[in-house]
C-alpha cells in the first residue's frame, strides 16, 4: 500500500509517518510538507510542496490512501492567509486524491469544528459541525466539513474518512505548541510543576486531550481499515483547570470567562500573544465527544491518558524539547524569541 502524508512534519504528521512506517501493510509512504525535515530515518520518500501552489495531482498518481494533515495556524491576525491555505489549499487535496484516482482520502478535522455542545452530555460524530464563527480555526475546520459533504457525493467510489481529534500533545511538539498559541514571552522553562503561580479556573472550560502517538495509530488504522465517515478521537478523562492545577502544583484562581477573554483580546491586540481570543470562546463551548464509534468500528484505543498527554507537553515545555523538522524545531533561546518578535507575533505564517 502506497501512501501520501501532507503535513508530515508537524506533530501530528511525525507521529503518523511513524505508525505507518511500523506497519508492513503499508508499503510506501511519501512524506509532503513545505519544507523538508533535516533527518529523514526510515523508508518515508520525502516531496516539497505547498497544497496552496504546487502540483498535487502528480504527487498522489499512483498512491492508495492520502492523509491530509496540513494545516496553518498563523497568522491570526490576517484569516486571508490561513483560509487561503487551509481551506483554498485543502479543496485542492480533495481535488488532486480525486483526480489522481485515489480510492482513500483520510482528512484531519477537529473538535473545533462541532458546533457549541450540550452541559453534561457527550456528543456523537452526528453532533452538528457548523463550528464557532469568531474563531478562524473553527470557521476554517467546519467550512472543509461541508466541502467534503458535497465531495463524498460527487466522489461515491473514494472511501472518505474524517478524523475529529481533541487536542493532541506529545514532549516533541511543546517548542512549536508555545509558538503558536503562547508566543515569545511566556518562559519555556519555567513551566514545570511548582513553578507556575496558578491555574485560571475559567468556568465552562474543559478540555479533551490525546497523545499525537495514539492520534498516528488513529491514522494508520483509517489508512488501513475498510472505515468511512467521521471519528471523534480522544483519551480519558476529560481536562478541567482543577486538574491541570493539580498536575502543575499550582493554585486554583477563579477567573470568570469575561475577564479571561478581556486578557487574552489585550495580549492578541497588542500583539503580544498570537493565540486569538476567538480561541478561548471556542475552547469554552466545544462539546466533549463520544468516542464510542472510534473504539468499536475503527479498532482504536489510546495506550495513554489525557492527562499523561498534557504530563508530556510539561516536560517537553520545561526542556524546550523539539524535532528536526520545521514546524517542530527547539526553542532557540533568546534569538529565537528575538526572531518570533521581529517576524510579528500573530502576524505571519
Amino acid at each position: 500500500m502506497r501512501v501520501i502524508v501532507v503535513g508530515a512534519t508537524g506533530n501530528v504528521g511525525t507521529s503518523v509517518v511513524s505508525a505507518l512506517e511500523a506497519d508492513p501493510a503499508v508499503t510506501s509512504i511519501v512524506g509532503v510538507a513545505r519544507r523538508s525535515p533535516g533527518r529523514q530515518p526510515g523508508r518515508t520518500e520525502w516531496r516539497t510542496a505547498d497544497i496552496a501552489t504546487s502540483d498535487l495531482t502528480e504527487i498522489f498518481s499512483g498512491a492508495e490512501a492520502v492523509v491530509n494533515l496540513a494545516w496553518l495556524f498563523q497568522p491570526t491576525h490576517d484569516p486571508v492567509v490561513t483560509w487561503r491555505t487551509n481551506v483554498l489549499g485543502g479543496m485542492r487535496v480533495f481535488r488532486a486524491a480525486a483526480q489522481a484516482g485515489v480510492p482513500a482520502l483520510v482528512h484531519a478535522s477537529s473538535v473545533g469544528a462541532y458546533s457549541p455542545g450540550p452541559d453534561g452530555e457527550a456528543v456523537d460524530e452526528s453532533w452538528p459541525t457548523h463550528g464557532w464563527p469568531r474563531a478562524a480555526y473553527s470557521r476554517e475546520k467546519a467550512y472543509l466539513e461541508r466541502v467534503l459533504d458535497l465531495f463524498e457525493y460527487e466522489h461515491p467510489d473514494i472511501r472518505v474518512v474524517r478524523m475529529r481529534p481533541g487536542f493532541i500533545f506529545k514532549r516533541e511538539a511543546a517548542t512549536q505548541q508555545r509558538r503558536l498559541f503562547a508566543g515569545p514571552f511566556l518562559p519555556q522553562r519555567l513551566v514545570r510543576p511548582g513553578r507556575v503561580p496558578f491555574v485560571p479556573d475559567i468556568p465552562g472550560l474543559r478540555i479533551q486531550a490525546l497523545h499525537s502517538d495514539d492520534a498516528g495509530q488513529a491514522y494508520r488504522l483509517a489508512v488501513t481499515r475498510p472505515v468511512s465517515g467521521p471519528f471523534n478521537l480522544a483519551a480519558e478523562p476529560p481536562v478541567e483547570p482543577a486538574k491541570l492545577a493539580e498536575l502543575l502544583g499550582a493554585r486554583l484562581v477563579p477567573v470568570s470567562p469575561w475577564v479571561a477573554r478581556t486578557a487574552v483580546a489585550a495580549g492578541w491586540h497588542l500583539h503580544l500573544i498570537p493565540a486569538s481570543p476567538g480561541l478561548l470562546e471556542m475552547a469554552l463551548r466545544m462539546p466533549v465527544m463520544d468516542t464510542t464509534r472510534a473504539r468499536t468500528e475503527l479498532g482504536w484505543e489510546p495506550r495513554r491518558t489525557a492527562l499523561q498527554a498534557i504530563r508530556e507537553l510539561i516536560a517537553g515545555m520545561g526542556s524546550a524539547a523539539g524535532m528536526d523538522t520545521p514546524p517542530l524545531e527547539p526553542d532557540a533561546g533568546a534569538r529565537g524569541r528575538v526572531r518570533e518578535l521581529s517576524t510579528g507575533v500573530g502576524r505571519r505564517p
